[in-house]
C-alpha cells in the first residue's frame, strides 16, 4: 500500500489531483482515456483554454502536452528537500501532508471527492482480495504475518481480528500510529475477547528495515513509490522475510496507464510530493523467481483512478 497500505493502491492519476475543491477532478473523473486529450489541453494551459477540441485536434494537444511538459525535471524537485534520498522523500510526506490526505482517503467520512472515492473503493476491492486468497487457503488465524507498509491499518486490522500473529510496519510513524490508535480502539469496542486474539505488533520501519520470519509477507500498494532497480532489491528482502507466502500489490506498466500517468503529470497541484512508477508484470514475476518464489494467483483492480496488478506468490 503507498507506504502504508498507501499508496499501489495505485493512483496514477489521481496521485495529482486529490484537491476535492478543483473543478477539473470531477471532469476528470467522467473522462474515459480517449476523451482525456480534452481535459490536458486546458490542464496545460493553467486552465485557461476551453475544452473545445475534438477529434483528430484533441489527439494532437495531448501529443504536443505530454512532449512539451517534463515530469523528470519536477520529480527531481520533489526529492530536494530530502537531500536527493526518495525514500525519505516519501517518508516525509506521509508523516506530514501525505499523512492527512491518505488518512481521509482510506477513513469512512462522505466528505471526499469522486476522486478520491474512487481511490477508496478501488483499494478497498484490493484489500478484500487479498483477505479472499489468505480466507481459501486454510486462513491465517495463529500463522505469523507482516504487513509491511501497513498505512492506517485497512489490511492490518482485519488480519488481526483473524487471529494473525500481527506484525504492522510502515514508513511513516503517523501512519502506523494511526493503525495502532485504531486496533486500540477497535479492542474496546470488539466483541472478540482481547486474549482471543495475539496483540499486533506495531513498527516505524522503512521496508527494508524489517527484520523477523513471518508465514505470510503482506506489501501492497508500496512499490509505486520506487523505481524497478529499487523494487527488485525491495522484492528480494520481502522474500527473505517470508517462510511460505509473499502477496503484494503493484501500478502495472501498460501503453493505456503509461498514457494516463503522464497525463496526470500535467495536473497543476502541491500532492505531486512523491513519484509515482509502474512496474512491468514480466519484471515483477522475475524478481521473485530469482528470489524464490513462483506466483501461483493474480487478480487486477482497475477503477476509473486506481490500478493495481496483485500477485500471491509461494516458496518454491
Amino acid at each position: 500500500m503507498l507506504p502504508g497500505e498507501d499508496c499501489c493502491m495505485v493512483q496514477l492519476l489521481a496521485q495529482t489531483i486529490l484537491a476535492p475543491e478543483s473543478a477539473l477532478v470531477d471532469a476528470a473523473v467522467r473522462a474515459s482515456p480517449a476523451a482525456a486529450a480534452d481535459l490536458v489541453t486546458q490542464v496545460a494551459d493553467a486552465g485557461s483554454l476551453p475544452l473545445a477540441l475534438g477529434g483528430g485536434a484533441a489527439v494532437a494537444a495531448l501529443s504536443v502536452a505530454l512532449i512539451a511538459t517534463d515530469p523528470d525535471k519536477r520529480r527531481q524537485k520533489q526529492t530536494k528537500t530530502a537531500g536527493g534520498n526518495e525514500m525519505d522523500a516519501v517518508r516525509n510526506y506521509f508523516n506530514t501532508e501525505g499523512f492527512g490526505r491518505w488518512q481521509k482517503i482510506y477513513g469512512d467520512k462522505d466528505d471526499v471527492s469522486k476522486v478520491q472515492m474512487d481511490i477508496r473503493e478501488g483499494h478497498a476491492e484490493t484489500v478484500a482480495k487479498v483477505l479472499r486468497m489468505i480466507d481459501a487457503d486454510s486462513g491465517i488465524k495463529g500463522k505469523s504475518c507482516c504487513d509491511v507498509g501497513c498505512g492506517t491499518g485497512s489490511l492490518s486490522l482485519p488480519l488481526a481480528q483473524r487471529g494473525a500473529v500481527l506484525t504492522a510496519s510502515d514508513i511513516s510513524d503517523a501512519m502506523v500510529g494511526e493503525t495502532k490508535r485504531k486496533w486500540q480502539q477497535l479492542a474496546v469496542t470488539s466483541s472478540t475477547q482481547p486474549d482471543a486474539v495475539a496483540q499486533p505488533t506495531f513498527e516505524a520501519k522503512d521496508l527494508e528495515s524489517v527484520t523477523g520470519s513471518f508465514h505470510t509477507v503482506c506489501c501492497l500498494d508500496v512499490l509505486i513509490h520506487y523505481p524497478q532497480e529499487k523494487a527488485d532489491g525491495m522484492i528480494k528482502h520481502l522474500a527473505g522475510l517470508s517462510e511460505k507466502r509473499l502477496i503484494l500489490s503493484f501500478a502495472p506498466k501498460t501503453l493505456q496507464y503509461s498514457i494516463l500517468k503522464r497525463i496526470g503529470e500535467l495536473f497543476p497541484g502541491p500532492s505531486k510530493a512523491t513519484r509515482a512508477y509502474l512496474h512491468a508484470e514480466a519484471d515483477v514475476e522475475a524478481a521473485l523467481q530469482q528470489a524464490g518464489f513462483r506466483v501461483t494467483k493474480k487478480e487486477m483492480t482497475a477503477t476509473s483512478f486506481y490500478f493495481s496488478r496483485l500477485f500471491q506468490a509461494e516458496r518454491i
